[in-house]
């Protein structure tokens, strides 16, 4: 999940270093490519950075060049904190389908710094209309055709799988991080034994799913507008932050999609878009369920793991990371954790348990002791 990136016109961003024996070896790998690349050191300054130690910089291109290229990023990724080795594979996959993802031009593995392709400087989430969601039908129709292109290179093996351990191990994140760091929560009884109920029937609606390439977080946040700054020419949009893709339920991408971490779509427009990627996808030779009403129950089992997950990620980024913005955004996910749990009746006990520790309705049986 990346940060807005840096705008031009806008002050650079100094590039501060916390480790200076790190600080000297970017500078010399930085001199030695240089050169090739028709590089400006001195135009260096921070682009964005992401929910991980990863971060990135943005440096300009020498117009002498005539490549059509006005600056590039370098991503600084702490190889005992960070592996790059999925970010290149990935990348090569999702170019091979046909996206517009960044090409890797220049990579030291053993120093984690990554020269790549500059895919612009706005997301698609800055040039939403948030007032008129059927305004922005054209530009999430661009979305679902890179998600259709992407799932339709699908191949078993490739990717790691989406399977029953890393489900669980990402709905753990919620008890452990949301519910207990978190809210003060002590999950033990009652409420450990509706969770872990509740989770293992979230798991198995899910892997019931056929299963294609999954980005993970497909979400206009990740989702670059061709500019000034990307290559001459192009008009796809540009795809980001997939390094974490595996092979898993289809259901998840536009789940992720259509309930976004960082904006909320009525349902009309969620349902309209995740039509109109189902017919496609129909038509790409999918493996969709024929029948839309059980695809879209499908998407919202998906969107509930993903929306537990997330809740705990936020919280862990929150209080393990220093990073309180995302926390902000919880609220949303609470939002559509109930309103998925309160349309199915087997999930009416995670519904009743949210409530109460949320405070959206009175307390109806659990006991939960708060630190």
């Amino acid at each position: 999940m990346s940060e807005p990136l840096h705008k031009p016109g806008t002050p650079s961003v100094t590039v501060a270093w916390t480790d200076p024996q790190r600080e000297a070896a970017f500078h010399r790998w930085l001199d030695g490519i240089a050169a090739v690349h028709g590089l400006a050191p001195e135009s260096l300054r921070i682009a964005s950075a992401d929910a991980s130690f990863r971060r990135y910089l943005r440096i300009d291109v020498a117009p002498t060049l005539g490549t059509g290229v006005s600056s590039l990023i370098i991503m600084d990724a702490p190889p005992d904190k960070e592996d790059c080795r999925p970010f290149v594979k990935v990348a090569k996959l999702m170019a091979d389908a046909g996206l517009n993802v960044p090409r890797v031009l220049a990579w030291d593995e053993a120093l984690g710094f990554m020269l790549l392709d500059d895919l612009g400087t706005r997301t698609m989430i800055e040039v939403v209309n948030r007032e008129d969601p059927h305004a922005n039908q054209g530009l999430y129709l661009r979305a679902i055709d890179a998600l259709v292109a992407w799932q339709a290179a699908s191949r078993p093996g490739v990717l790691p799988a989406y399977d029953q351990p890393l489900l669980a191990r990402e709905l753990a994140l919620f008890p452990d991080w949301y519910l207990e760091r978190h809210r003060g929560v002590k999950v033990e009884g009652a409420m450990r034994e509706t969770l872990d109920g509740m989770f293992r029937l979230i798991i198995e609606r899910n892997l019931a799913a056929p299963s294609v390439f999954v980005h993970r977080d497909f979400m206009p946040r990740n989702l670059m507008m061709p500019g000034p700054a990307a290559t001459r020419n192009e008009t796809r949009l540009g795809v980001l932050d997939f390094q974490d893709a595996v092979y898993g339920p289809i259901t998840y991408d536009i789940a992720s999609l259509m309930r976004d971490a960082f904006l909320s779509w009525d349902e009309e427009f969620v349902l309209d878009i995740t039509v109109r990627y189902w017919q496609k996808a129909q038509k790409a030779g999918l493996p969709v369920d024929p029948d839309f009403g059980e695809f879209y129950r499908g998407v919202e089992w998906m969107g509930l793991q993903r929306h537990l997950k997330v809740a705990g990620i936020f919280a862990r980024l929150t209080l393990r990371d220093g990073k309180p913005r995302y926390l902000a955004d919880a609220p949303r996910f609470i939002g559509y954790i109930r309103h998925t749990a309160g349309r199915y009746r087997e999930l009416a006990p995670l519904l009743r348990l949210v409530d109460e520790i949320e405070g959206t309705q009175p307390a109806t049986g659990f006991a939960f002791g708060r630190v």
